[in-house]
């Protein structure tokens, strides 16, 4: 991934979070413009930073790099949802899902 799509990226999930990017900055331990530095390819963050927004943006490294998924979080969190259900209940809403993706 290339520095610009790191920084759109990380743009989406913060706008998603619904945070400005100051208050990231502040909340993930860094000056109050640093977020806004990355958004604008002015910089990366370090691994450990990166896993600090990982953890604020409620994503895990690999899901912040899954650019199609709009909702990361939201995906995870229904497929650990998924894995408790008995066959006949994913047959279910595995139809369901169908219905509502128009396949």
């Amino acid at each position: 991934m290339y520095k610009e799509d790191f920084s759109l990226r990380l743009a989406r999930l913060r706008d998603k979070k619904n945070v400005s990017a100051r208050d990231m900055s502040l909340s993930i331990g860094q000056n109050p413009g640093y977020i806004n530095n990355i958004e604008s390819g002015k910089a990366l963050p370090s691994m450990s930073v990166f896993f600090c927004i990982c953890e604020y943006l409620g994503v895990t490294p690999s899901e912040f790099f899954e650019t199609e998924v709009k909702s990361p979080e939201a995906i995870r969190n229904i497929t650990e949802d998924l894995m408790l259900l008995d066959e006949a209940s994913l047959g279910s809403i595995a139809q369901i899902v169908k219905k509502l993706s128009n396949k």
